[in-house]
């Protein structure tokens, strides 16, 4: 599995609306999630800092589905009024972090 994280900055004031847009996320996101294969999707805020993090099983799939999906593109439109876009040129998707540090017990 592999695991992607990002980070994001909000505008300001923007806060409230970033939530209740994930809290009535659209059914067709949720689809387009599924059909990348993305899971254990959680997004924490900081003040403006938004971080995110997924999982998926072949990171090269779920970029090529999110970077064709109109779905994504329609949700990047909405949010890019709520948060300030990161899209990375080459992958069409979210600039990813690098990793610096892992550690599991059971591993």
């Amino acid at each position: 599995m592999e695991r992607v994280a990002f980070r994001l900055k909000l505008r300001p004031g923007k806060k409230e609306e970033y939530k209740k847009m994930h809290d009535e996320i659209w059914p067709e996101m949720l689809a387009v999630l599924a059909e990348a294969k993305i899971s254990n999707y959680t997004i924490w805020c900081s003040g403006d800092d938004l971080f995110g993090y997924y999982e998926v099983p072949d990171r090269n799939h779920s970029n090529r589905v999110l970077a064709s999906s109109p779905v994504i593109a329609r949700w990047n439109e909405v949010m890019a009024n709520i948060y300030y876009p990161d899209i990375d040129p080459e992958t069409g998707t979210v600039r990813e972090m690098e990793l610096m540090f892992k550690y599991n017990l059971t591993e």
